[in-house]
């Protein structure tokens, strides 16, 4: 048996897909890729005033975007819809209830006609504020609908202008919806403090975030990211754990989303037949502030409370998601006809609130479950936990042990002759 810990940093889009309430079809599998719904990516570019900034390969970073852009848009695969929406376009002024406002959506998400894109693309001209917030729940009504990927690639070259309406609460908030989105960030010649908000932002839904400095890094990530778009998405199959061991669901291999409550604990039921072996592990993320200080526990009981083999996390308030997993191999039985074992999964967390902050729903939780073929060697890593490792422990005891004999011996003689002398 082996406890194993991971810490998710860019895992599978995380937070995107995680959320209560998702519906699946009747017969859907864990794991399973979505239908045939087209992949959606909308481009939010950053239009404020500091876009005439010259500091990228000579030009304006406004030049050095449409640049990018035009690129993009003539390696868009055919199959990815594709919108554009701006923000900071359209009003020059003061007025910080109306620049806050400022975004609009330069081309729909749709089926992309290039040379119209293009056209519009060329038309922009840094304005005014950087409405980032605001942007993105735009951008996120643009892409809802539909079981297939969804993708926001935020570009911007500043933070944003409009708090307290942070960006990074916004797009925890997406994240919360269930919708299957992801937002990978670009930062053009970024900040400190710019880097941390567009981190925030891109790690709140399992995203990714590029500093980018130059007008061939910018082309190269954003075709990265809308070529990603176009790949197999796996999505999560609602369930919903159970407060005791006895009134568990029974999952199969697959990937699993459910809510975590603050303070309660979840089970899961899991058939291991023997000679197979389960593997675990379980992600909760933080779609709200929460407390520094927190970890996630999930443990292999047996039927009867019997703790088998556990996994465990602990986090200070620098990630928003805290994973953790286990393995359990079954030994192979006397006969053909033993039956499966019915191992139950808890799974527990210590997340906690300050005062105001909502706890319901509970925290975004997947589960992961697969019962794969159990090793077939004895000395395999999840038949004794050290696995290989057996034979170097035997090794370190007797040098250990020969070692101390030789020095014993050293000492006595080295005694002896003092004594001579």
């Amino acid at each position: 048996m082996i406890t194993r810990t991971r810490l998710a940093a860019g895992t599978c889009a995380l937070l995107a897909a995680l959320a209560a309430g998702l519906a699946f079809p009747a017969g859907a599998v864990a794991g399973e890729p979505t239908g045939d719904d087209a992949p959606k990516v909308d481009l939010v570019l950053d239009v404020s005033g500091s876009m005439r900034t010259r500091d990228i390969d000579g030009g304006t970073r406004m030049a050095a975007a449409k640049q990018a852009f035009n690129e993009v848009l003539d390696a868009t695969p055919e199959e990815v819809e594709l919108g554009i929406r701006t923000l900071g376009a359209d009003y020059p002024g003061d007025d910080r209830g109306t620049g806050c406002k400022d975004t609009a959506q330069l081309y729909p998400v749709g089926p992309l006609d290039r040379t119209e894109a293009k056209t519009a693309v060329a038309t922009l001209a840094p304005t005014g504020w950087t409405p980032i917030g605001p942007a993105l729940l735009k951008a996120a009504d643009d892409l809802d609908g539909g079981a297939g990927s969804k993708r926001i690639v935020l570009i911007s070259d500043g933070e944003d202008t409009c708090a307290p309406l942070d960006p990074c609460e916004v797009a925890r908030e997406i994240a919360a919806k269930g919708i299957g989105l992801t937002i990978d960030t670009l930062g053009l010649v970024p900040n400190a403090k710019m880097r941390q908000q567009l981190s925030c932002i891109a790690e709140a839904t399992g995203g990714t975030y590029t500093s980018v400095e130059h007008t061939d890094e910018l082309t190269e990530k954003v075709n990265q990211l809308v070529d990603r778009a176009a790949d197999p998405v796996v999505t999560p199959v609602a369930t919903r754990g159970a407060d005791s061991c006895a009134k568990a669901p029974t999952l199969k291999s697959g990937l699993y989303t459910d809510r975590a409550e603050f303070g309660a604990q979840r089970w899961y039921r899991v058939d291991v037949a023997p000679g197979r072996e389960l593997r675990a592990s379980v992600s909760v993320g933080a779609d709200r502030a929460v407390n520094p200080s927190h970890g996630v526990l999930l443990r292999a009981v047996t039927a009867h409370g019997r703790e088998i083999v556990r996994g465990e996390a602990a986090g200070d308030g620098r990630t928003d998601v805290l994973s953790t997993g286990l393995r359990y191999p079954k030994a192979e039985g006397g006969s053909d006809e033993e039956p499966a074992e019915a191992v139950c999964l808890q799974v527990t967390h210590s997340f906690s609130v300050a005062s105001g902050v909502k706890t319901t729903p509970g925290l975004p939780l997947e589960l992961t479950v697969d019962v794969v073929e159990g090793p077939s060697d004895a000395d395999d890593v999840a038949s004794f936990g050290l696995g290989r490792g057996w034979w170097l422990l035997g090794v370190l005891v007797l040098v250990g042990f020969l070692a101390g004999l030789l020095w014993g011996w050293l000492s006595r003689w080295r005694f002896a002759v003092w004594r001579t002398n």
